[in-house]
């Protein structure tokens, strides 16, 4: 278990940017929510309880917490179970507002950028695909040996772009990724309110942080 760092200091220009899919890059609150509804009918577990402790962690954390009674085998199922259903449940699924304008500027001004999520490849791929967002480095949960809050997958997206951790800029949108790109040692910039070492309200105010100069 890597301990989470201090949080740093630095506030910019950063040289890469790591960005978290669900809430942050990808608006699919609603297909969340019916998913895991479905799932907690099915397995007999309390909604509510389900949806206060699932942002942010990889699918099957959550069947854990809900379900600590279940064994390896049912947690596996279990797990399969809600993923089959989120795979093939894209309605709703859009860009947040400011994803595409925010990734065609990265792209142009060539900063690497990676997108770092908690949802296995399957799934990231066709959320990702559904909101009409490519993406040049993918790490999801299936390609850590653990998940948020962990800080292996930003660990993992700052080496493929090779950058300093210490240098990137991670987005996030859940206390659950704060404490994992903090743990990472980057820079934390925190939507929807939560807790973190930059607030921005909008994926439009990551612009004003980054070094964009765009080449002739």
């Amino acid at each position: 278990m890597v301990l989470p760092l201090p949080a740093p200091a630095r506030t910019g220009p950063f040289s890469a940017v790591l960005l978290d899919m669900d809430g942050t890059l990808v608006d699919s609150d609603a297909a969340v929510e019916r998913s895991w509804r479905t799932w907690a009918r099915r397995w007999g577990a309390d909604p509510a309880a389900v949806l206060a402790v699932m942002p942010g962690h990889p699918a099957e954390a959550t069947v854990r917490r809900v379900r600590p009674d279940l064994d390896e085998a049912l947690v596996a199922a279990a797990t399969r179970d809600h993923l089959e259903h989120e795979y093939v449940d894209l309605d709703d699924v859009v860009a947040a507002p400011g994803a595409a304008q925010l990734l065609a500027e990265l792209d142009a001004a060539f900063l690497p950028w990676a997108v770092v999520t908690s949802a296995d490849t399957r799934l990231a791929r066709a959320r990702l695909g559904a909101a009409g967002l490519g993406f040049p480095v993918l790490v999801p949960r299936d390609m850590v040996a653990a998940g948020k809050p962990d800080p292996e997958g930003y660990l993992t997206a700052a080496e493929l772009l090779g950058v300093r951790p210490s240098e990137c800029l991670v987005v996030e949108d859940s206390p659950v990724g704060v404490a994992a790109g903090r743990a990472a040692g980057a820079t934390v910039a925190g939507l929807r309110g939560v807790d973190a070492d930059l607030a921005i309200d909008t994926l439009h105010d990551v612009l004003p942080l980054l070094p964009l100069e765009v080449p002739a």
